[in-house]
């Protein structure tokens, strides 16, 4: 049995591609679209408070019978300081000045939330296939009621080290997240940057050492970047920038114009939306107060003082303050629907 059919029968589905949760830019309505294509679709819940994220999930149970997956955080949240919020806040200042808005009235929250007893009550009630974790796993007793159901459980390494980790923890596919990818990095065992390497240096070194379907993603955008992870070994590829510009994606309209122009060739990581590191194109906030500026709070806890800056500079058809997520390739990236994108990704295949 190859790789890919694998993988296939261990998640139940036709073709060896998933969708990667992406969360903000994206709902049941992509995730749907994806499963019913034959791929895995994927709902991400880290932004879905409980109620929200019981109707996302009876809206997949309505539309399809196909397999999809739920995607959560393992974060631990953090403390917060006051200083630091403040100093925060104190770098924002000259923004909120230029857009009009009241610092005073701009409240604080994380935003995202990890894999809780809470949401595994809720998720006990759909039995969702396949649950995958970002930023690590949760606690053994949460992840045992996961398994409990007989959800397939993927997760995210961005280093050799933290696939091994993942591996001795039982998880039944590794997702290999290059440098590359759009988004949140979901490294866990170590924040240096350095360390973490690009998808086709990091792919064949993971399939190396660990006993499980290896799952690439970063970079891959189109059906010869399938082949491509496909020929250094990997059992499926993970892909969300490609699915930026469908009209599944919930975007905003100053997202969708970045990720069709020249500016989309320019991603950098940033620290200045959430707390933590995450590609995105390039735009004048990152430029002004540096990608990876020490000035936000850690993650989540950054991202409440930013929405007031975002929301305001969207209102008038800007993203220069809105995290505008991408991989370090959107060449794949069409105005067409998910089922489309899926089945030219899955071509790489056959």
């Amino acid at each position: 049995m190859t790789a890919p059919d694998t993988l296939r029968e261990l998640l139940g589905i036709e073709l060896p591609l998933i969708q990667a949760p992406m969360a903000g830019a994206q709902g049941s309505a992509m995730a749907i679209a994806v499963s019913a294509a034959g791929a895995l679709g994927s709902l991400p819940c880290a932004m879905l408070a409980p109620d929200a994220l019981r109707r996302e999930l009876q809206a997949i149970r309505t539309a399809t019978d196909k397999p999809f997956n739920v995607n959560f955080f393992c974060h631990v949240p953090p403390v917060p300081e006051a200083s630091h919020e403040a100093r925060w806040r104190e770098a924002l200042a000259p923004y909120y000045a230029e857009f009009g808005i009241d610092p005073a009235g701009i409240g604080t929250g994380a935003g995202r939330l990890p894999f809780s007893e809470q949401v595994a009550d809720l998720l006990a009630e759909f039995r969702p296939p396949v649950v995958s974790f970002h930023f690590g796993l949760p606690v053994p007793a949460l992840l045992d009621r996961v398994r409990g159901w007989g959800a397939k459980v993927l997760a995210s390494a961005t280093t050799v080290a933290e696939a091994r980790w993942l591996a001795d923890r039982g998880v039944d596919a590794v997702i290999a997240q290059g440098l590359e990818a759009g988004g949140h990095r979901g490294h866990f065992l170590s924040h240096d940057l350095t360390e973490q390497m690009g998808t086709l240096a990091l792919l064949p070194q993971i399939v190396r050492v660990i006993d499980k379907p290896v799952i690439a993603a970063g970079g891959i955008a189109d059906a010869n970047g399938v082949a491509a992870a496909l020929a250094l070994g990997a059992a499926g590829v993970q892909a969300g920038t490609a699915y930026l510009l469908c009209p599944e994606s919930t975007i905003s309209a100053a997202h969708r114009a970045a990720l069709a122009s020249e500016a989309a060739r320019h991603t950098a990581l940033t620290r200045l939306f959430t707390g933590r590191p995450a590609r995105g194109i390039v735009n004048r906030f990152m430029r002004e107060l540096g990608p990876m500026s020490e000035a936000p709070p850690e993650f989540p806890l950054a991202t409440a003082a930013v929405a007031p800056l975002r929301a305001a500079a969207e209102a008038r058809g800007s993203g220069d303050f809105s995290p505008l997520w991408s991989g370090q390739n959107a060449a794949g990236c069409k105005p067409v629907p998910a089922q489309q994108i899926t089945r030219e990704l899955a071509a790489g295949w056959r």
